[in-house]
């Protein structure tokens, strides 16, 4: 492995690479260069693989990593100083004075791609997700969750409540949510009454949407098919009717036009019922097309532009509006990255200090599921526009000073545990309007 120190600085001992994990530490997912801190950066493995001694300015460094890399993968390494007199190295954004892996061969061997390693503290990982088992959460990830704490509490205590009655066209109905927690909790206790319970809402829930809006439909569906999907509940029916309802009018909209069309809260809602559904009957095909929409929603407009947005007060470039501002994006002098324009604009004009507008909370509550979906499928949705989902809560709590709360307060938690940040995170945390629980489901 090689890599350059910058052209200022130099240590007579520069420090003693490690292997290390491709997570954070204590977690499953990736770390990312935008987002490793030393608080959440992969602990050392046990052995030191090589010493690296005296440094001088622009000087290439060689390290042989041989005992590790022995085949095609993602290799994570750490370089820890061993001086008060620090090195600083190139990262990968420096081009060829970067980190690099080179490969020798023997006569007639075909070199086998590897991964490119970093030997500095701000790596950045390509990682695709797998397709992991359950649209939300397997069965087996929930049997491996304990059952204690203010988080487990609080879902026991909903998913033995009274639901209500199912009644999908009311878009603040929560009778949706507290089936999913009904769902999570016979799962994990082996309940059966509450299996049945979850199951008779199912039954119950099936043409409620009638004479409601998509909004409704797309705040409410969601948590219904991940109750289905949880408890392996198949009935044809229910999956006949899983299916029609992305494409049944409702004042004059489907759901599935909801999400091409909408770049707010409506869209983000609409997306992610969209998609539990999709995966629940099986289309991989409109699946595709839903990622797609999100991908363009999240600034990719060579991906999809085909949304109707309102007042463009908001948008960094006007000609060219988006679901979330790019990166480094300005207005005025002041820094607009990280914005969903289209829910903000509800706040009216552009002004600074900036106002703090519900809805767009509202909208990331539908967009990080569609997100977390997508990545359990396959996609990696949370790394989308330079990571557009993180910039969007960090523009709220850092510029807008507008931390989660109410029914919002799950988000933090499944972006942490996307990330491997540390947004503020209470538990237990409040249930949204299209699920809940990520406190326990998603605590890191």
């Amino acid at each position: 492995m090689r890599t350059q120190s910058d052209s200022a600085s130099g240590s007579p001992a520069t420090g003693t690479l490690y292997s290390v994990s491709n997570n954070y530490i204590g977690a499953t997912s990736p770390w990312r260069e935008s987002a490793i801190t030393w608080n959440n950066a992969p602990s050392l493995s046990s052995g030191a693989l090589a010493a690296v001694g005296d440094t001088r300015e622009s000087q290439d460094v060689e390290v042989s990593v041989d005992n590790i890399v022995k085949a095609a993968g993602t290799y994570s390494f750490a370089l820890v100083g061993d001086s008060t007199n620090s090195a600083f190295f190139d990262s990968a954004e420096e081009g060829p004075t970067g980190p690099t892996l080179r490969l020798t061969c023997s006569a007639g061997a075909t070199p086998t791609p590897t991964t490119t390693a970093t030997a500095t503290p701000t790596p950045t990982s390509t990682a695709t997700p797998k397709p992991t088992a359950g649209i939300w959460i397997s069965r087996a990830e929930v049997m491996a969750l304990p059952m204690s704490g203010k988080a487990w509490e609080a879902l026991k205590r909903d998913a033995l409540s009274s639901w209500g009655t199912p009644d999908i066209q009311n878009q603040d109905s929560n009778q949706d949510v507290l089936t999913f927690a009904g769902a999570i909790y016979a799962v994990r206790t082996g309940d059966k009454v509450v299996e049945q319970r979850v199951v008779q809402s199912l039954e119950d829930a099936m043409g409620t949407e009638s004479g409601g809006r998509t909004l409704a439909l797309g705040r409410n569906l969601l948590s219904y098919v991940l109750a289905a999907d949880i408890i392996g509940y198949r009935d044809a029916a229910f999956v006949n009717w899983v299916s029609k309802v992305r494409s049944t009018t409702l004042d004059g909209r489907t759901l599935v036009s909801t999400h091409n069309d909408r770049p707010n809260n409506w869209g983000t809602h609409a997306g992610a019922s969209r998609m539990a559904a999709d995966l629940y009957v099986g289309d991989m095909s409109d699946f595709a097309k839903a990622a797609t929409v999100f991908r363009g929603y999240l600034g990719d407009r060579n991906a999809y532009a085909g949304f109707k947005y309102g007042e463009l007060w908001w948008q960094a470039d006007p000609s060219k509006p988006v679901g979330i501002n790019p990166q480094g994006a300005m207005k005025d002098g002041h820094p607009i990255d990280g914005v969903l324009p289209d829910d903000q604009r509800r706040a009216g004009d552009f002004t600074w200090p900036p106002p703090k507008e519900n809805y767009v909370w509202e909208a990331l509550q539908g967009a990080t599921v569609q997100a977390e979906i997508l990545t359990r499928a396959g996609y990696p949705a949370w790394s989308w526009s330079d990571e557009a989902l993180r910039r969007a809560i960090i523009w709220l709590h850092d510029v807008d000073a507008f931390p989660a709360g109410n029914d919002d307060t799950w988000i933090p938690w499944l972006v942490n545990s996307a990330y491997g940040t540390r947004f503020p995170a209470p538990s237990p945390a409040r249930h949204g309007k299209n699920i809940g629980y990520a406190d326990w489901t998603h605590a890191q």
